[in-house]
Order: C-alpha cells, then sequence, then structure tokens
C-alpha cells in the first residue's frame, strides 16, 4: 500500500465487497445519523449496489470513500471521504467517521494527516473543507488542532428531531 495512505498504525484502502456487513453496521447505527444526513436505514442491497458500482475515480464519481483500517490486522475502524470533488477549483469537502471502540486513540487525526498528504501530494488539491455541527465539540477541537481555520458558522443548517443547529464551516489551504 502507498506510503501516503499507510502508517505503522493506519491503511487507507479501498471498499471492498468484505466490508459490505461493517459498513451495512455503521450506516445503520441511528446514533450516527444526526451526524450523517442520513434519514432511513440501508439495505444490504442498496449498500451490495453501491460497492459493486463504486469505482474509487474520484474524477468520475466526485468522491472517494476509503476504510480506515488497523495496518496490524486490517481490522476496520472508520472511513474517510472527498465528497462534492470539484476538479475545476481544486477542493473537496472532507467527512471522517471512526467506530465508536476505535475513538480516542488519535486514528482520526492519522487518518487526517494520510488523506491531506494524498490530496496535497497526489490529486493537487488546493484546500479542504468540512462542515461540523457547533455542538461537535470534539470533532471541531480535532479539526481547528490539526490546522483548519473556522471560516464561518452557517445557522439553522442541520435539523435534529425538532431543532435546528448551527455548523461551522472549516477550511484548509494545502
Amino acid at each position: 500500500m502507498s506510503q501516503l495512505l499507510s502508517n505503522n498504525t493506519i491503511t487507507l484502502r479501498p471498499l471492498e465487497p468484505t466490508d459490505l456487513d461493517t459498513l451495512y453496521n455503521w450506516e445503520n447505527d441511528s446514533a450516527l445519523w444526526a451526524v450523517s444526513d442520513t434519514t432511513a436505514p440501508y439495505s444490504r442491497k442498496a449498500l451490495w449496489d453501491y460497492l459493486e458500482a463504486y469505482t474509487g475515480d474520484i474524477y468520475a464519481q466526485r468522491q472517494l470513500r476509503l476504510m480506515i483500517t488497523l495496518t496490524d490486522d486490517g481490522t476496520p475502524a472508520g472511513t474517510i471521504d472527498f465528497l462534492n470533488f470539484d476538479p475545476l477549483n481544486n477542493r473537496a469537502e472532507l467527512g471522517l467517521f471512526i467506530a465508536a471502540e476505535h475513538r480516542g486513540k488519535g486514528l482520526g487525526r492519522q487518518a487526517l494527516e494520510r488523506l491531506t498528504a494524498y490530496a496535497r501530494e497526489h490529486l493537487g488539491l488546493r484546500q479542504l473543507y468540512v462542515f461540523i455541527a457547533l455542538d461537535n465539540t470534539v470533532c471541531l477541537n480535532m479539526f481547528e488542532d490539526f490546522g483548519y481555520r473556522r471560516v464561518g458558522v452557517i445557522q439553522s443548517w442541520i435539523k435534529r428531531g425538532n431543532i435546528y443547529r448551527d455548523v461551522a464551516l472549516l477550511q484548509m489551504i494545502l
């Protein structure tokens, strides 16, 4: 695996058909829907179709989703994504998920380091950005500590139950 996408602790690898059960469990955890914009459960068939059609070609699909695995044994620990890839302006939105049992171990930051290096050195991106709910202080702190700058707050951007929440827009110029 490319050194851009791996270190001694984690490896970022393409999605595989064997990830179906893991993705099914993660995508259908309703506790996570508040941060993922998911509104309904995914069927195994829908996820299988996604995996089967997924090429990993960021230019064709405007997305690149990678599995975060532990380097020593390949255990899936989360996912990291480029979304809304814009090759004209050399930018992409970033999405990051770390499974509950792997949180607090620095894996998110390491995945962010690897994907940022990939964005800069391989894809030639100029900027990355994220939207993070203001009440998600752990995530906000991680991105700000990594060097993302808060460039704005969008009011009432996401609805959770009957409450609208503000989100911060954070940006990193590479």
